[in-house]
């Protein structure tokens, strides 16, 4: 079985790392950069992402199992994990399908839920992108911008383009990644349940959690506890990271 690429630093107890869709590992290097004082923290490029392998399915079952073949890999028995977004869910199935393997479970800004699509204009903007006809991540924003308009969100797209051969292309596999979108979207579809320690913390200015997630979160999650950053949006380890990093810091050391 192909094991996901990852980074690894600091020692002590395992946190491991799960970045969001189109993401890569370096995306929770904030959270590592505090984390790894304390512990030993991997951080992990999911299937399509970063320098990992690709594959043409991301069920959520085969995205758990990757981090599970990874943990076997390194000889990690038990880890706390932590994902946000998309891997936050992939967290969740981990904790869910292995709870023996999970000690803690954190979850950024996601619940377990099926989502509406709401990615169709950046997934449509990456594909309009001609590599052929871009010199640098500048000609490759321009063509960008008229999909996506928070300069933020494209320069945090673009970080997949890459120089090889003297030419530009994605990291992540982008058709991939496409095809398998409403695998990406679907929510968690077993009957277990998850005892240990459980967090969700959600950006105050994020739609991601909402209200009516509450029983399915308690009915899956019995010892879940909820915090918000307040004046955070989805990106909450990035826009407060200091906040982000205590809370779960804390959380951590109290289990």
């Amino acid at each position: 079985m192909s094991i996901l690429n990852y980074q690894q630093q600091g020692t002590g107890p395992h946190v491991i790392l799960i970045h969001g869709l189109l993401g890569s590992l370096d995306n929770l290097n904030m959270v590592a950069r505090d984390l790894k004082a304390h512990y030993c923290v991997t951080s992990v490029d999911v299937r399509n992402h970063g320098d990992s392998f690709h594959d043409n399915t991301m069920a959520y079952s085969e995205l758990a199992q990757d981090i599970i073949a990874l943990l076997d890999h390194l000889a990690i028995e038990q880890c706390t994990i932590l994902g946000h977004s998309m891997g936050g869910k992939i967290a969740m199935e981990v904790a869910l399908t292995f709870p023996n393997r999970v000690a803690q479970l954190i979850v950024a800004d996601i619940a377990p839920v099926k989502y509406p699509a709401h990615h169709q204009q950046i997934l449509a903007g990456l594909q309009a992108i001609d590599l052929t006809k871009i010199t640098s991540r500048k000609d490759a924003d321009k063509q960008l911008s008229p999909y996506v308009k928070e300069v933020g969100v494209r320069q945090f797209l673009l970080r997949n383009l890459v120089l090889m051969n003297e030419q530009w292309q994605f990291k992540c596999n982008l058709h991939n990644i496409v095809e398998c979108y409403p695998q990406i979207m679907a929510s968690y579809n077993g009957n277990s349940q998850y005892s240990g320690p459980a967090l969700f913390i959600k950006g105050g200015n994020s739609n991601y959690i909402l209200p009516e997630h509450k029983n399915t979160i308690t009915q899956l999650f019995p010892a879940s506890k909820a915090k918000i950053i307040q004046g955070a949006g989805h990106w909450l380890h990035a826009e407060k990271t200091v906040a982000f990093n205590k809370v779960v810091l804390d959380f951590i050391a109290n289990n």
